[in-house]
């Protein structure tokens, strides 16, 4: 188990703006403005490049990003980014996994797809228990604190800039912390040198689903890895329908095998369902909530 703080200007450069301005409304090609920095002309000439059909958003875009900007250099040494990992020996059991003794379930796809891919599991991606060898994963969780969002309640404006600005800092902390465990914690990957935008693209060996990603669509292994991780270390709390608190984290996987790959579920049947209810030890009409966007009916 491991712990790591971070203040904003560690963290900041690992933003995915992309996320940030998707969640103000912008498309991707918008965020292009995160990569000029402190050049005022530059910003001009990428204003100028844009079709005059979007320069009216693009200057939108323009004074928002300033405007994150401003905020984070006014939250740096209040606010800082918390992370708890852990490396854990783990095999694979059918679609569970085998995590320190604990019986963690995931799901498998079952919509059918392009002719010969393979109906993928986060579990195909871990070492069989039948084979005999251990084999490793690693689990975080990651908050942001000291960033408090009532101080804006009466500024709407303000109140969603400083929340948006606190999800991409957790998902930043998350990216800073998964180049560390590749490179020195876990090792995997010792020589790895990539840039930012490198970092940001996933151009490195392995995936990080987080609770809530298309691979790990159910919200109850909060649960688990609340066992498994102590998530109170920095400051997370589940509610009873296991979202987390503050609303700026994240957790979920870390996995090294060097094919694995992001997939979605997508929807499952009422056999799946029953099944994953009796692998996670808990009543099907209890998963069905849990589970509501993935039925292929209700």
């Amino acid at each position: 188990m491991s712990l790591l703080t971070y203040q904003i200007h560690e963290v900041a450069p690992y933003i995915n703006w992309v996320y940030f301005f998707h969640a103000w409304g912008f498309q991707p090609r918008f965020a292009t403005i995160a990569n000029i920095q402190g050049c005022d002309s530059c910003r001009a000439l990428w204003l100028a490049n844009m079709p005059v059909g979007d320069r009216a958003k693009a200057a939108e875009a323009m004074q928002l990003h300033k405007e994150a900007g401003r905020m984070l250099a006014g939250l740096e040494g209040k606010v800082e980014v918390r992370v708890v990992f852990r490396l854990c020996q783990a095999n694979a059991d059918g679609d569970d996994l085998l995590i320190e003794g604990m019986r963690f379930p995931l799901l498998r796809q079952q919509t059918v797809h392009a002719a010969g891919e393979p109906f993928l599991c986060l579990s195909d991606f871990i070492r069989p228990a039948a084979q005999g060898i251990p084999d490793q994963i690693g689990l975080f969780a990651a908050s942001v604190s000291g960033c408090d969002e009532a101080g804006y309640a009466d500024d709407p404006y303000r109140h969603l800039l400083v929340q948006t600005l606190a999800d991409r800092l957790a998902e930043a902390g998350t990216e800073k912390m998964h180049e560390y465990v590749r490179r020195e914690a876990w090792g995997y990957a010792p020589d790895e040198h990539l840039s930012i935008a490198d970092l940001l693209a996933e151009r490195f060996q392995g995936i990080r689903p987080a609770v809530g990603y298309p691979s790990l669509p159910d919200q109850s292994v909060n649960f688990l890895l609340n066992a498994l991780l102590d998530m109170s270390q920095v400051g997370i709390t589940l509610t009873e329908h296991g979202a987390m608190y503050p609303h700026a984290s994240v957790c979920g996987l870390m996995m090294a095998h060097p094919q694995a790959r992001y997939f979605s579920v997508g929807k499952i049947g009422e056999d799946q369902l029953a099944d994953y209810a009796r692998r996670r030890g808990l009543p099907v009409e209890v998963m069905r909530k849990f589970l509501a966007a993935n039925l292929s009916y209700r």
